[in-house]
C-alpha cells in the first residue's frame, strides 16, 4: 500500500517504513506527526484519488532528526567589472519515518461529520425522485412508472417539450 501525501508544499509517494527528508516540521525529535493532506491512495490495485484530498485518510510519521541538506552555492559574477560574490545556503530538513497509512476511520472529525451528512442526504434521495434528469431519462422514467407514482414529478411550469409530451401521452393513455 502506498499514498501520495502533501507535506510542506511538496508531494511525496510514501509507504509504511519509508524514511524521507522533508522541510523542517518541528524542533522536538521522536514526535508523532499526522499528515491529513493525502492526495491519492493505492491499496493493492484499488486506487482512490482525492478531490482534492481523500476524505478520512491520514499518514502517521515519527520525526527522527533535524538536519541540514546539502549546500547550495550561489555564485554571482559580472565580467570585466571585478565583481564576484560566492554565497552558500543549507536548507533545514526533518528526517521522518512513515509509521502507518490509514484510509478511513481515524481521520479528522470533519470527515466524519461530512460522512454523516452524506448518509442522511442519500436516504432522502432514495425516497425522492430526482427531477435533474436528461430528457431521455425523464421520458423513459415516465413511460415505465405507474401514473399514481408520478404525481408531482413534472411541475406545471415545465418548459421542456419532450418531457411534457411524454407526460401528456401518459395521462391520455
Amino acid at each position: 500500500m502506498y499514498a501520495v501525501v502533501k507535506i510542506g508544499g511538496h508531494q511525496y509517494r510514501v509507504s509504511e517504513g519509508d524514511v524521507l527528508f522533508v522541510d523542517k516540521q518541528s524542533d522536538e525529535t521522536d514526535q508523532k506527526l499526522t499528515f491529513e493532506e493525502v492526495l491519492l491512495t493505492n491499496d493493492d490495485g484499488k486506487v482512490t484519488v482525492g478531490q482534492p484530498v481523500v476524505e478520512g485518510a491520514a499518514v502517521e510519521a515519527t520525526l527522527l532528526d533535524n538536519v541540514k541538506s546539502d549546500k547550495v552555492i550561489v555564485f554571482k559574477k559580472k565580467r570585466r567589472k571585478g565583481y564576484q560574490v560566492k554565497r552558500g545556503h543549507r536548507q533545514p530538513m526533518s528526517q521522518i519515518e512513515i509509521n502507518s497509512i490509514s484510509t478511513s476511520g481515524s481521520g479528522s472529525k470533519k470527515a466524519a461529520k461530512k460522512k454523516e451528512k452524506k448518509d442522511t442526504s442519500d436516504a432522502e434521495q432514495a425516497t425522492q425522485v430526482s427531477t435533474d434528469m436528461t430528457a431521455k431519462e425523464a421520458i423513459s422514467h415516465i413511460r415505465n412508472t405507474d401514473l399514481e407514482d408520478l404525481k408531482g414529478f413534472v411541475p406545471e411550469d415545465e418548459e421542456r417539450v419532450t418531457v411534457l409530451d411524454a407526460w401528456n401521452s401518459k395521462q391520455e393513455g
